[in-house]
């Protein structure tokens, strides 16, 4: 599957040491950040948007140790990191008028957890109009059944359901 890279985004959810830690199926948190580095670098590669999201705990004076990004997935300079405070990157964050303001029309979503961020993510994306991507193999959540469902009945009611390597930005 091609995406323009000029009106493209790859949006990586979550790749935190303490969500990646969690006991996650079909694969580890740690293969999942794997695979959405390897995505992120082919977006780069073709000049499409990588945007970064981590999850904050709401209404607590610290967040708990792991909440930064993955040390593995250092913006580069320009790529925004998206700060949210509920299941969805879109929810009170400005996530949406960056995207537009960088003429955005697809989003491949991908990072942990499958039923929670991502779908999340995914359900208000497609809400706003934007053609929705969801690499599955890129994802995983508590259960390899949670999983499995999402992607066999939930996502593809929101998008277009794919395999990471499928995916060429261009």
């Amino acid at each position: 599957m091609q995406i323009d890279s000029r009106s493209g985004a790859l949006i990586l959810i979550d790749l935190m040491p303490r969500i990646i830690a969690l006991d996650t199926a079909p694969r580890t948190g740690a293969d999942v950040r794997d695979r959405c580095l390897a995505l992120a670098d082919r977006a780069r590669a073709a000049g499409a948007s990588v945007v970064w999201v981590r999850v904050e705990r709401p209404n607590v004076d610290e967040q708990p140790p792991g909440s930064g990004l993955d040390e593995a997935c250092a913006p580069l300079e320009g790529e925004p990191v998206v700060v949210k405070r509920a299941l969805s990157a879109f929810h009170e964050t400005g996530l949406h008028a960056l995207l537009t303001a960088r003429g955005v029309a697809t989003v491949v979503i991908a990072g942990l957890v499958t039923t929670f961020g991502v779908e999340s993510t995914a359900r208000t994306a497609a809400d706003y109009g934007y053609e929705v991507v969801l690499p599955t193999d890129a994802m995983a959540a508590f259960s390899a059944e949670a999983h499995t469902f999402a992607e066999k009945v939930v996502f593809p009611s929101i998008g277009t359901v794919c395999a990471s390597d499928e995916l060429e930005f261009g």
